[in-house]
């Protein structure tokens, strides 16, 4: 029996190691092939065939719709199961994707059991699920979140995932200096560059901006119940300039720290790394920075 064939085409190393790990994961028997653009999937695809493509939307050379319309336009490619997983959540893309012949849809932040999901329910139509599970163990889906997961794609699924245990009357103090902040005790928002949305697997949370490069954004988010993780995937949205341009920046949390000095900090700075590579996200950030606001209103010591 052949194997089961995944294609992930992603720009980012980060997100094309994170779905081959949790293909690998979950279906052990899975034969993965990558390619760093819609260019370069086309011509291994022109030498081989898949039996799934996991494909990004924003890519350089050729993007992740024009690799969608180009195998639809094959004989051999035409009802090949082709999932979009992207950024791009809005409805009008959506569309667009639905319109060039996508199969699945997939929006970044993603968890594991979103990823597993949708390859199954792909898999299973074209008749090649059982074919793939045949001789796979079970396997206890993640219930760590997507940080966990993220962790284990960085370190080969060596480190140690720690879980939140269940509260307990005997430990109140630590529960204490965990807690969210009451509500009386709020403070002023930080001052930034600019508003952002922060987008994770547990959902959005508005963030103020207080540096920009190329590598990283440092921003500012107001503490929640559930704490963001350190290498947890995310997707940044940024909104600026007079024809408000938006760009969904794909990336990941490299530091999480109170912003306040004290245990009950009610909020957070985050480091957040980009992982694209396009050179359209990239020269959008150089615009920004290049605008001069990224020190118009930060405040000294923040």
């Amino acid at each position: 029996m052949s194997k089961v064939s995944v294609l992930v085409v992603d720009d980012a190393t980060f997100i094309r190691d994170l779905v081959k790990k949790g293909l690998r994961d979950h279906f052990p028997g899975v034969q993965i092939e990558e390619a760093v653009n819609g260019r370069k999937a086309q011509q291994l695809l022109g030498r081989q065939a898949v039996d799934l493509i996991l494909c990004d939307w924003e890519m350089p050379e050729m993007s992740g719709l024009e690799l969608l319309t180009w195998c639809r336009e094959q004989d051999d490619l035409k009802t090949t199961p082709f999932i979009m997983v992207t950024s791009r959540g809005d409805k009008e893309n959506v569309v667009q994707a639905i319109q060039a012949g996508v199969s699945d849809y997939i929006g970044k932040p993603f968890s594991n059991e979103q990823l597993v999901t949708k390859v199954k329910k792909a898999l299973s139509r074209a008749g090649k699920l059982q074919a793939l599970t045949a001789n796979a163990a079970p396997k206890m889906l993640s219930g760590g979140g997507f940080a966990n997961d993220s962790l284990a794609a960085l370190t080969g699924g060596k480190a140690e995932v720690v879980k939140p245990s269940a509260p307990t009357p005997a430990a109140p103090a630590p529960a204490a200096a965990f807690a969210k902040p009451a509500p009386a005790a709020a403070s002023k928002a930080p001052a930034g560059r600019g508003q952002g949305q922060l987008r994770l697997p547990s959902g959005s949370m508005a963030c103020v901006i207080k540096a920009l490069s190329l590598k990283e954004a440092l921003l500012v988010v107001r503490r929640a119940d559930v704490l963001p993780q350190v290498l947890e995937s995310a997707v940044l949205d940024l909104e600026q300039g007079e024809a408000a341009e938006t760009a969904r920046l794909n990336g990941y949390l490299h530091a999480v720290a109170a912003f306040e000095p004290k245990p009950d900090s009610e909020w957070l700075q985050l480091t957040f790394r980009f992982v694209d590579r396009d050179p359209q996200k990239l020269d959008y950030l150089s615009r920004l920075i290049a605008r001069g606001t990224a020190q118009k209103h930060f405040s000294p010591g923040a």
